[in-house]
């Protein structure tokens, strides 16, 4: 847990541990793959997986909202090369506020 939450920390100086907990607890098994527990943005269909998955049914964006937020921290992360699922997931719901949804 404190891997994910120090990475979150990059972003987010005080950032909702509750948040990270709940995400964690909700990608379980999928973290232990190192290729699961990494978005790429570069890739259309992974892309595509995090809109209908997270953003749609953990978020309850609809279409226009998701594909906006993805956007968003595609280009705040652009600077890591490895994304970290965990906190790509946590900005996205910074992102479009709805942080409630998690904490």
């Amino acid at each position: 847990m404190s891997k994910y939450l120090d990475d979150v920390k990059r972003y987010d100086s005080n950032p909702n541990e509750k948040a990270v907990e709940t995400i964690v607890k909700y990608l379980g098994i999928a973290l232990r793959s190192r290729d699961a527990s990494l978005v790429s943005c570069s890739d259309d269909k992974e892309l595509d997986r995090v809109r209908k998955g997270f953003c749609t049914k953990k978020l309850g964006l609809d279409a226009a909202a998701a594909d906006e937020a993805v956007k968003k921290v595609c280009e705040q992360m652009k600077g890591d090369r490895n994304k970290q699922r965990v906190t790509f997931y946590y900005l996205l719901a910074k992102a479009t506020n709805t942080m409630d949804k998690l904490a």
